[in-house]
């Protein structure tokens, strides 16, 4: 069960859903960055949502440090922290098919991986509540590259057939990319918000669940962050971000719709902007050629699948919840390529 991501951070997440605490240790963060508690805090209740998914923002989520930070600057050592969980129920063992297979979740694959030794029913490593350490990591991650004026920021671009606003992908600034982080509900038009946020009501009430888009945005990220083949900046970002559950795709810029375009309309002009900086028109490379940032900002679109039939888990939609977890797997994907870059720590 691979719950390592080692790429010159290092991130490892244990616990399950019902063991009495989950937690993460990062590695090799540098040294001497002033970690504030209180920002941690507002970023971890981004992912507490109410049933309708609008924030609810009163669960305290905040792991306990243990090690690596002192006097709010971390050491240098790895930062170590847990999640004590309030609410421990007894294990349970499902003793047949139809308790082990629930439709639309990894009970019956982690099943038959892992021979039935894994607490499916109680959800066990499949479950949500152990994005609750990737978000901590990612927000440790935030604050390191926002000193740099670097900053990420996701919306809900989509809620089943209602879409909101878009990105401007090619003139992003920075209050655009973080203005939605204090709205309860994360999307650009509040109109469409409503309109989403009515729409889980309705399938809740009908017992159903939603899936959606996530838009993610990073902008000031200086070009040539990244590696070609394997080392991309699409690499790692992605594969941090299939590590949410509930991630079905991902695309960034275009994305699928460059398979529809002819060349002079997919491919992004450069020229120098009266700061004699390279930039291109359009963006449609969302940031990122050859696995190496651009300069222009770096975009991408996250698919999440409909929860689990809400009538079971009593939850219509787990999108608002994945925002800050994707902000989260991006921030530890862009820092673990910056700690390479000349004079950044």
């Amino acid at each position: 069960m691979s719950s390592i991501w080692n790429n010159r951070i290092s991130v490892s997440i244990f616990g399950e859903d019902q063991a009495p605490a989950i937690g993460v240790t990062i590695d090799n963060l540098p040294s001497g960055e002033y970690i504030n508690s209180d920002e941690l805090a507002k970023f971890m209740a981004r992912r507490v949502t109410k049933s309708d998914g609008t924030a609810a923002r009163t669960e305290n989520l905040v792991p306990h440090i243990m090690s690596g930070v002192y006097n709010d600057r971390t050491t240098g050592a790895p930062l170590c922290a847990f999640i004590q969980n309030p609410s421990v129920k007894a294990p349970q063992h499902a003793d047949n098919l139809d308790r082990a297979a629930s439709p639309g979740h990894a009970d019956y694959t982690g099943a038959v991986r892992y021979r039935s030794f894994s607490d499916f029913t109680d959800r066990g490593n499949f479950s949500h509540r152990l994005t609750a350490p990737l978000c901590f990591a990612g927000a440790v991650c935030a604050q390191i590259l926002e000193r740099r004026g670097i900053y990420t920021g996701a919306h809900i671009a989509q809620i089943h057939n209602i879409k909101d606003n878009p990105f401007d992908t090619v003139r992003l600034s920075r209050d655009a990319v973080i203005s939605v982080r204090s709205k309860d509900f994360p999307v650009i038009n509040d109109r469409k918000g409503w309109l989403m946020t009515e729409d889980i009501r309705r399938a809740g009430e009908c017992g159903e669940s939603l899936g959606g888009i996530i838009e993610c945005a990073a902008v000031n990220v200086p070009a040539g962050i990244g590696s070609p083949i394997f080392d991309g900046l699409e690499n790692n970002i992605a594969q941090l971000v299939f590590g949410i559950p509930g991630v079905k795709g991902i695309e960034f810029g275009a994305g699928f719709t460059s398979a529809k375009m002819v060349g002079s309309q997919e491919n992004d002009e450069f020229y120098f902007n009266d700061h004699g900086h390279a930039v291109t028109k359009t963006n449609n490379h969302g940031g990122i050629l050859g696995g190496i940032s651009s300069g222009m900002p770096i975009t991408l679109n996250v698919a999440i699948k409909p929860a689990q039939t809400a009538s079971e888990n009593h939850i219509t939609c787990y999108v608002p919840a994945a925002v800050p977890c994707v902000e989260a797997a991006v921030n530890i994907a862009l820092l673990s390529h910056m700690i390479d870059y000349p004079n950044f720590c």
